[in-house]
């Protein structure tokens, strides 16, 4: 039951306004015991940026039930294999994170840079108390 609790309320969104809706429906989380106080949780699913896309931010954002202290979120991007881009987010006091990144980008000659386009792989890494209820 706290294992439970602490994968469901560990919840998160990657958001893209122009997302596949059914890229939660691929969303796969691990824990990864560190010690006997803390775990990693690890948290993989898809972002889906379709081709043609005309919006320029996408971001990434959840809640941490119960975060340990002063251990940032951890956010990789993969293009099948190859990872493309990583970002490290501090933890609110609330638990919250968000991580907003662009998607797409105008150079000087104001041609549109397309930087994401495609299917991504996101893992995301969160550390969180092994035992909420003695954090």
């Amino acid at each position: 039951m706290k294992l439970l609790t602490s994968i469901v309320i560990g919840m998160f969104a990657i958001g893209l306004i122009s997302t596949v809706p059914d890229a939660f429906s691929q969303t796969q989380t691990t824990i990864i015991p560190l010690n006997d106080e803390i775990n990693l949780e690890k948290t993989t699913t898809v972002m889906s940026v379709p081709e043609g896309n005309t919006l320029p931010w996408g971001f990434v954002k959840g809640k941490i039930a119960e975060p340990v202290e002063r251990y940032p979120v951890i956010i990789q991007f993969f293009k099948g294999e190859d990872p493309v881009h990583v970002a490290q987010v501090d933890v609110k006091g609330d638990g919250s994170y968000e991580y907003k990144f662009r998607v797409r980008n105008v150079d000087d000659g104001g041609n549109a840079i397309d930087i994401f386009e495609g299917n991504y792989i996101v893992k995301i890494f969160k550390v969180v108390h092994a035992n909420p209820y003695q954090a």
